[in-house]
């Protein structure tokens, strides 16, 4: 008898996703009946031209944008079981973001950024919190720059600070929406590299929109979309 390999743990899946937008003559199937399982401890990128879906694909995945039809499990969860206030919490608690935007706020510091989701869901830093804010400062090098505000780094430096706060919870996955589309290349490759250390030093998983090839080269597994349909992976 041949012996199998089990099935790497799954971070996300989805079935038969469905994304229309209007209704009638005038429908946009933005999602066409997407299949897709996403391991845990990897960096899969999400590729496609513009229009293809692929941002659409993320944000059901994350529960940002609710589908029309199909089924996605994020870390367990199916996420079509989840009121609408469950789902922000379920976000806010077991998933992590980084946007092309940084979403930082200006008036607070580097530090106080990165503790931010802790703030807003009133938990306090405890000891082993508090050992993975060092662990993650360490590893994204802004042990210098923590008392600086946004406006006082440089771009890499921003989204270092928000993959910082992605990596600070007890998130297991992280998806981060083209989060080198507003940095210069070498500020682009810095930031790869960190999510790819994330995976690799922290065991998070992480998937990631770009529509750039230098970027999806950083990447474990490859999604390439059009029309809202998944072609044959790359990878």
């Amino acid at each position: 008898m041949t012996n199998q390999l089990p099935s790497p743990t799954l971070a996300a899946s989805a079935r038969g996703l469905v994304k229309t937008y209007g209704s009638g003559d005038t429908a946009v199937n933005a999602l066409d009946g997407v299949d897709l399982d996403l391991p845990a401890g990897r960096l899969t990128a999400i590729m496609g031209p513009s229009g293809s879906g692929k941002s659409t694909l993320m944000h059901c995945l994350a529960g940002l944008d609710r589908p029309s039809g199909g089924e996605v499990t994020v870390d367990g969860v199916r996420l079509d079981t989840l009121s609408d206030d469950d789902l922000t919490r379920f976000r806010r608690d077991r998933l992590g973001f980084v946007f092309q935007a940084f979403n930082l706020l200006p008036m607070l510091t580097a530090e106080q950024n990165i503790w931010l989701p802790f703030e807003l869901a009133g938990r306090k830093p405890d000891p082993a919190s508090r050992a993975r804010f060092d662990e993650v400062v360490g590893v994204l090098g802004l042990a210098s720059r923590l008392a600086h505000r946004p406006g006082e780094l440089s771009g890499g430096q921003q989204q270092r600070v928000a993959i910082a706060r992605a990596l600070l919870g007890d998130t297991q996955v992280i998806f981060a929406d083209e989060p080198t589309g507003n940095l210069d290349s070498a500020a682009s490759a810095e930031i790869l590299s960190f999510l790819r250390r994330g995976v690799r030093e922290l065991g998070r998983t992480v998937v990631m929109v770009t529509h750039e090839a230098e970027s999806a080269a950083y990447a474990d597994d490859i999604v390439t979309l059009v029309d809202g349909r998944r072609q044959e992976s790359a990878r």
